[in-house]
């Protein structure tokens, strides 16, 4: 109960802060306590493999499902490897493939989302980046297969948006769904 108050006294900055706390736990803390025998897969067969994206089989109390996940670190190192949670084009491409692959075996699709948004530099546009989101919103629609989207932290504009057009969308507690990120939109406000 005093828990329950305590959450209720935090201010929205206060909330923010809990968001993109370094200490927060990741897909790295989550994929290992929730799913068995995971088996990381890589690539979009086109480009590269993108490590804003893990993308793998595994077992769901005893289930095959299809994990897609956006990384987040809590180190420079390990935010330089996954690129900040900002995927390129070849990270919604490998997610696509994967979720073709879990339509083609009937395996459910579940997408823990933690980006604020995807990656925006000019490699990532010549590679195809709109292109990229665009197809995954469009294709994830139309998959016969179950899709369970759950907001872990910071879900920011398309780029959670291509992880998060499913069956039935979650998020947890001090977790963030929007269009732009907060200091996005005071950049455009406020230059």
């Amino acid at each position: 109960m005093e828990q329950e108050q305590e959450q209720v006294r935090r201010t929205a900055w206060e909330r923010q802060l809990l968001i993109r706390d370094k200490n927060r736990p990741t897909v790295r803390d989550y994929i290992p306590r929730i799913f068995t025998d995971f088996y990381e897969l890589h690539g979009d067969r086109n480009y590269g493999d993108d490590g804003a994206i893990i993308g793998g089989i595994g077992r769901l109390n005893g289930t095959p499902v299809t994990i897609l996940a956006q990384v987040k670190g809590r180190n420079l190192r390990e935010n330089k490897a996954s690129n900040f949670a900002m995927p390129h084009p070849e990270g919604y491409r490998k997610a696509l493939r994967l979720a073709h692959q879990a339509e083609k075996f009937h395996r459910p699709v579940i997408c823990l989302i933690d980006t604020p948004g995807a990656f925006c530099g000019v490699e990532a546009e010549e590679r195809g980046q709109g292109e990229a989101i665009a197809r995954n919103l469009a294709e994830f629609m139309l998959l016969k297969t179950p899709v369970i989207s759950v907001v872990l932290g910071e879900a920011g504009s398309g780029g959670a948006l291509a992880l998060g057009v499913c069956d039935d969308l979650a998020m947890l507690e001090n977790a963030l769904y929007s269009v732009i990120s907060p200091r996005g939109c005071a950049s455009i406000l406020w230059k």
